[in-house]
């Protein structure tokens, strides 16, 4: 046989490779299973990342790690050099599992103290207390009524909380029990949030809390609420034979607001100084700040309408109080809700909108500004750090196109200025106190999450988890673009949207709009989306987002537009999408969806109603449908009173478009959602009824603002069931 040239040799090895490599590429990717998107089950795309609880100092950070799988383990506290990597030991969890009574975990602890050395407990709305240095276990409280919200003191001594809606301190060491407040009712909450200050002002992370420790631990500023002038609202519980009536203290639009008053107590003399301000249904006062030194408590103030600000400094020894800044905008302002208060008496630096984008100010304690620290058209979302030995302020920013959002450095004199991450993408990132190291998660609509350490000026020095497994490269998952749409009348509107996997344009696709769409609350951002969005174009479906002008990537310029106008920029835009939508070859403009959830289900019936000519099939859950409805401080911030504004009003309530509604819409709702009111959406289909329009509707007995629990599932497949049936002609098949 004759010897085969190098050449020829050649040539045949590299045909036999690309045959191998088409072969390779060839093999189908595999398809998404309901369960896996749904349910967690395997196999995973996915992995958690580090728990990561924070910096302990300005070198190490703690990691929390499970002994094992089992997630009823009891975890480890890591300490980690940051430089070195090095790991010790720092807090053994179940190395104390025996000095514990049965049915008590230091892992679920309500609270700790700092150095983890103290620890509350609670059984049976009975308080306990364990020391991890003396290993003693003992008993704090033994009444029928719950204490809530227990804190300790920054010394670790104390422990407050409220009972009763009156405010409590116990001594740790004596065990003694100092009740601080005794008017508690049930209209008037010491240390105890009215609701809508726990929704819309304080938020729901306060878990109603409403009263702050002073750092030298001799004094608790707290908020005194009276509810007695607010309207009842009744939430019916269908249970047993005779059901169950909750009676729940809630303003709507124009109602009375509860007073309230700033307390200061003073645990050694067990008085209470009141702070000098009015604060009766017609003004807002929340947010306290102590002064590192305990000398002064900074405090603000709001007018009902929501267009003036003031911060003051209360004597906490008098009550007095002094204005330090004030701030008025033709639309509304925002609570301060970063104020960073420098020591020594140097100032302080609070994060405002003013200028039409959320900027950084340096003020003196007398309220003169020293120096505007940023600039430009962007937005600060979030002061990270501010170092007061190098005078700097770490702070989180987006970049020009609005869509990502990144970690910047600046000096006390706005110059400076230093971008420390580079990777395109949103990150999410914790800086170590000097500023020395900073712990960044991130992610882009390429990859998933991953966390990973870096020092002070932005060098890489080792990453420490990704949330992608290899596995999902053997998955066809969707194309993600972001992209804009004209508006029509200067707005390029922010977009992305997810495209089948076997995408096609010569076929035609139903698209789903998810929105949210509230004032300053964009959906849309260069961030890896949900494995849902990824099972639903799978399916052949386009997954869609797209943020209107008030969604905040304009500014405040873009958002004010939408004071007194709720409903009205959000529907222009939204249809401004689907005209777009229907001048590409592969959208059906028969299958044309918008779904959300609270303000998004308000935006998905005024989209079926208001916008029936361009939507035809939407999914509303939990959804405002007349802002006379819902509550005074979100609403009147927009749209002012109903008396004020009667005409935007009327054209922001879904009612008012319901003759217009066509096409097909699944509604769901609560029974015992607190929130919003499922009188919203009864006031709805009514409406409906009267004028003899077909649609779904899906109620959730006992669930409050949100599907959670057992009915989750149930809450997700059947809005995921309305788009098989609607637009794919079949139904969902649950593996």
């Amino acid at each position: 046989m004759p010897k085969l040239s190098k050449f020829v040799c050649a040539v045949f090895v590299l045909l036999i490779g690309v045959i191998l490599l088409e072969n390779v590429y060839s093999t189908p990717k595999k398809q998404l299973s309901y369960s896996q998107v749904y349910k967690r089950a395997e196999p995973r795309l996915t992995q958690s990342l580090p728990r990561i609880i924070g910096w302990l100092d300005s070198v190490h950070y703690l990691e929390s790690r499970l002994e094992n799988e089992d997630r009823d383990s009891e975890p480890k506290l890591i300490k980690i050099n940051a430089k070195s990597g090095d790991e010790s030991l720092y807090f053994n969890y179940s190395a104390f599992a025996e000095k514990l009574p049965n049915g008590f975990k230091l892992s679920r602890a309500l609270s700790h103290t700092e150095d983890y050395t103290g620890f509350l407990l609670e059984k049976d709305h009975d308080l306990y207390y364990f020391s991890s240095v003396s290993q003693q276990f003992k008993r704090l409280t033994a009444n029928p009524a719950a204490e809530k919200n227990p804190k300790f003191s920054p010394d670790g001594k104390w422990v407050a909380f409220t009972r009763q809606h009156d405010l409590y301190a116990l001594e740790i060491e004596s065990g003694l029990e100092f009740r601080l407040t005794t008017d508690g009712s049930d209209v008037v909450y010491n240390g105890w949030a009215s609701w809508v200050y726990y929704e819309e002002i304080l938020g729901r992370a306060s878990r109603y809390a409403a009263f702050w420790w002073a750092p030298n631990s001799d004094m608790i500023a707290f908020l005194r609420f009276d509810d007695s002038k607010l309207p009842v609202f009744p939430l019916y519980r269908a249970d047993g034979t005779h059901g169950q009536l909750e009676e729940n203290r809630y303003p709507k639009a124009g109602d009375p607001n509860p007073d309230v008053k700033l307390g200061i107590v003073h645990l050694k003399e067990n008085k209470i100084v009141w702070v000098d301000a009015q604060g009766n249904s017609d003004e807002y006062i929340a947010w306290p700040f102590w002064t590192p030194d305990s000398k002064r408590l900074f405090f603000q103030w709001m007018n009902r309408g929501q267009d003036h600000t003031k911060i003051y400094s209360a004597n906490p020894e008098t009550g007095k109080i002094t204005e330090i800044y004030h701030e008025t905008q033709p639309s509304w302002v925002e609570w301060f809700e970063d104020l960073y208060i420098l020591k020594n008496g140097a100032g302080f630096i609070l994060r405002s909108n003013k200028d039409g984008w959320s900027h950084l100010y340096y003020y003196d304690l007398a309220g003169r500004l020293k120096s505007q620290l940023t600039r430009g058209e962007w937005r600060v979302s979030k002061i990270v750090l501010v170092n007061e030995e190098n005078q700097c302020v770490y702070f989180s920013r987006t970049l020009g196109n609005s869509l990502e959002t990144h970690l910047f450095r600046v000096d006390f004199k706005g110059k400076n200025m230093k971008r420390l991450t580079t990777i395109e993408g949103s990150h999410r990132v914790d800086v170590a106190p000097g500023g020395e190291y900073f712990i960044d998660t991130y992610s882009n609509i390429s990859n998933p999450s991953k966390m990973e350490l870096y020092s002070g000026d932005g060098k890489l020095i080792r990453v420490l988890g990704d949330q992608k497994l290899p596995i999902m490269d053997e998955y066809a998952l969707g194309r993600i673009e972001l992209f804009t749409i004209p508006s029509g009348d200067g707005f390029d509107l922010p977009a992305q949207w997810i495209l089948p996997p076997d995408f096609d344009e010569s076929q035609q696709y139903p698209v789903v709009m998810e929105i949210y769409g509230g004032p300053g609350s964009g959906s849309v951002s260069n961030r890896f989306p949900r494995l849902s969005a990824f099972y639903a174009a799978q399916n052949g479906i386009i997954v869609m987002a797209v943020d209107h002008r008030g969604s905040g990537h304009f500014g405040k310029k873009g958002e004010a537009l939408m004071h007194r106008n709720l409903g009205k920029w959000e529907m222009n835009d939204y249809i401004a999408a689907v005209k777009w939508l229907h001048g590409k070859s592969f959208v059906d403009p028969k299958r044309i969806g918008i779904s959300g959830g609270s303000y998004g289900g308000y935006a998905t019936c005024l989209a079926l109603t208001y916008g029936s000519n361009y939507f035809t099939h939407g999914v509303a859950h939990f959804s405002v449908t007349d802002w006379r409805l819902y509550d005074t401080v979100y609403t009147e911030r927009y749209m002012d009173t109903p008396e004020e504004n009667p005409e935007g009003y009327d054209f922001g309530s879904v009612l008012t478009h319901a003759d217009k509604y066509k096409g097909y819409l699944l509604i769901t709702h609560g029974t015992m959602d607190d929130n919003v009111h499922m009188q919203n959406t009864i006031q709805l289909i009514d409406k409906f009824q009267e004028l003899d329009k077909d649609f779904e509707l899906m109620l959730y007995p006992n669930a409050r603002h949100g599907v959670g629990g057992k009915k989750r599932d149930h809450f997700t497949r059947q809005s995921l069931q309305f788009w098989f049936r609607h637009f794919l002609g079949r139904e969902l098949v649950v593996d």
